[in-house]
């Protein structure tokens, strides 16, 4: 069997968590964020965990990670 290839895209936006949950980075901090509050700033930093329904397909995309 070949291997699979690995979308890069997707592996770039994504990350695996030490227990295995897929973590994503929380939208809307690329600019525009002089007008938000410290907190929501704060918050924004961190990453998230992705959806239930997406985990299949993101694994799916990203084989060996």
């Amino acid at each position: 069997m070949p291997k699979i290839k690995t979308h890069k895209a997707t592996a770039k936006r994504f990350r695996l968590s030490g227990n295995g949950k897929i973590m994503r980075k929380k939208s809307g901090q690329d600019h525009f964020n002089s007008r938000e509050t410290g907190t929501i700033t704060r918050r924004k930093r961190g990453m998230i965990t992705a959806s239930s329904r997406d985990r299949k397909n993101i694994k799916m995309l990203i084989p060996y990670k």
